[in-house]
C-alpha cells in the first residue's frame, strides 16, 4: 500500500519546522504582520491538507481490506458425474461418488480424484445435489439412492428405490454451517447406481454464502 507523503509548502515530504504562532518576524517587527498572517493561513492549509491525505489513507487501506476479504471468500463448485453416457454401480457397499465434469471450481475446494469438497473458510454454505437413474427398461428396479455427507456422517439422503418408474429424478438444496477443513462428498449406497451423460443429470453444487470467521 502507498502512503502519502507529509505535504508542506517547501515541498511534498519536507516538514514545516516553523511555527506561524512563535517563530516569525511578526513577533518583532509589526510592519511586517500582513506577510505573517498570510503565512499563519498556509500553515493552517498546510496542517488541513495533510489531515486529508491521513483521512484518505485511512479510507483506502479499509477499502482495500474490504476487497481482499471478499477475494479470500470466493469458493463456489459446480460438478457433474460424466460428459459421456455411463451408469455408476451398482456396488457391494457404499462408494463415494466421484463427478468428473467441472462447471466451476473457484477456490480448487472441490477434489474430482477423491470426490469430495474441502471448506476453505469458515461460513456458511450452500450445497445442492440431484440425483438421475434410468433402470432401462418399465418394471425393472430403479435404484438411485444417493447421501450428502459431512465429514463421513449423512445430512441429506435422495432415494428412489422401486420397480415403478424407468427414470427418475430428486433434488436436495440445504444451508449449512462449515468450519475450516470440514470436507463434504456424496456416497452411492450398495446395490444402487447412477446413469448420466452430457444432458448432466446428476450435479452436484456447493459455494460460500458469506463468512463467518
Amino acid at each position: 500500500m502507498r502512503d502519502f507523503a507529509t505535504f508542506s509548502w517547501n515541498g511534498p515530504g519536507v516538514p514545516t519546522t516553523s511555527d506561524p504562532n512563535t517563530d516569525n518576524v511578526c513577533l518583532s517587527d509589526p510592519s511586517t504582520c500582513g506577510c505573517c498572517l498570510m503565512q499563519r493561513q498556509m500553515w493552517n492549509m498546510e496542517n488541513l491538507f495533510n489531515l486529508t491525505l491521513e483521512d484518505f489513507q485511512k479510507n483506502l487501506d479499509h477499502t482495500q481490506s474490504i476487497i481482499n476479504n471478499m477475494r479470500s471468500s470466493r469458493s463456489a463448485f459446480s460438478v457433474a458425474l460424466t460428459d459421456t453416457r455411463r451408469c455408476v454401480g451398482p456396488y457391494a457397499n457404499d462408494v463415494v461418488v466421484k463427478y468428473r465434469s467441472v462447471f466451476i471450481n473457484l477456490g480448487d475446494g472441490y477434489d474430482t480424484s477423491t470426490g469430495a469438497f474441502t471448506v476453505p473458510r469458515s461460513g456458511v454454505y450452500v450445497f445442492a445435489l440431484t440425483a438421475y437413474s434410468d433402470s432401462g427398461a418399465p418394471g425393472f428396479l430403479l435404484a438411485a439412492c444417493v447421501h450428502l455427507r459431512k465429514n463421513g456422517i449423512t445430512i441429506a439422503g435422495l432415494d428412489e428405490y422401486n420397480n415403478q418408474d424407468q427414470e427418475d429424478s430428486a433434488t436436495v438444496v440445504l444451508a449449512k454451517q462449515m468450519q475450516t477443513g470440514d470436507q463434504v462428498d456424496v456416497t452411492l449406497l450398495a446395490s444402487c447406481y447412477l446413469c448420466d451423460d452430457s444432458s448432466h443429470y446428476n450435479t452436484f453444487t456447493g459455494f460460500l454464502l458469506y463468512a463467518t470467521d
